[in-house]
């Protein structure tokens, strides 16, 4: 039976790797990892228990990373430090230099499950997860910004060209600045192969043409909840397609997605993701989706 293979983003979700967080988020400090107002690590490893939950709940297959208290709070995000295709695993290279460590803890995680690793992105090349969108399983779009460059983009292309991927980079906005998280998946959520939502302010044009042109209809989230949120709105988890789980107190976002014909589920997040700029698409690097 395949135990891995992901190149599109709103199929079932089977397998995921995961990571319950532990000390070193509760001992984090704000201040080095960027963590904003609210922020509460005890609350928000109870919180995390809560998101675990409806992704088990799912059906889905949890492989998890344990926090053995290494003191990397961002671990908890491992959407970011690896890729995973139909044929094996791509080892990132991290662009925010505080997570340089995460990509190891995935490596050695594939490699016990028996799961191949296709290559790695290597210096001076960065690209986090978080910029990596399958438009189609032959088209995957990278966003080139502060967390993933064009040398790392390149790495990317000529890795997966052997599979028939083309990989295309689209410029990202400075945003809040270098210190920040603004990902391609800061402004677009997959919610079905035909279905996404997006931020339409800060979409690249380009990136909107091939979405459109690929038959994806948007669903606009509404701009003062993208601000309200620090863009968490609009980190939507897909268990299945037009079954996904956001974070609470975006109705507006919300009701977007159900007019849409999506099933929503929604769990607080004060603690976890407002302050930690992670949502619950960051929360998890599918393994599987079938």
């Amino acid at each position: 039976m395949t135990q891995h293979g992901c190149q599109e983003m709103a199929k079932p979700l089977r397998r995921v790797l995961m990571r319950r967080p532990g000390d070193s988020l509760v001992n984090a400090d704000p201040a080095f990892w960027h963590y904003g107002a609210g922020f509460d690590g005890a609350k928000a490893v109870a919180q995390y228990e809560a998101f675990a939950d409806l992704v088990g709940s799912s059906g889905a297959e949890i492989v998890w990373l344990e926090d053995k208290g290494d003191g990397l709070a961002d671990a908890m995000f491992t959407h970011d430090p690896s890729l995973m295709t139909d044929k094996g695993a791509i080892i990132l290279r991290m662009g925010k230099p505080a997570r340089m460590a995460e990509p190891a803890l995935h490596e050695a995680a594939y490699r016990a499950a028996g799961i191949p690793i296709l290559g790695r992105i290597e210096a001076p090349g960065t690209v986090e997860g978080g910029d990596c969108v399958w438009v189609r399983p032959d088209i995957l779009a990278i966003g080139r910004g502060v967390r993933s460059n064009q040398a790392g983009i390149a790495q990317m292309a000529a890795l997966l060209a052997p599979l028939g991927i083309t990989v295309l980079g689209f410029d990202l906005p400075f945003g809040a600045g270098v210190e920040a998280c603004l990902h391609l998946m800061s402004i677009i959520s997959p919610l079905a192969d035909d279905l996404a939502l997006v931020h339409l302010p800060m979409l690249p044009f380009a990136f909107w043409e091939l979405l459109t042109q690929s038959g994806i209809t948007l669903v606009a989230a509404p701009e003062a909840e993208f601000a309200a949120s620090n863009g968490l709105n609009l980190n939507v988890l897909p268990l299945a397609p037009r079954e996904v789980v956001m974070v609470d107190g975006f109705s507006g976002t919300r009701r977007a997605m159900e007019e849409a014909g999506c099933i929503v589920r929604a769990f607080d997040a004060s603690a976890l993701c407002i302050p930690c700029e992670g949502g619950p698409t960051c929360l998890t690097r599918p393994i599987l989706r079938a």
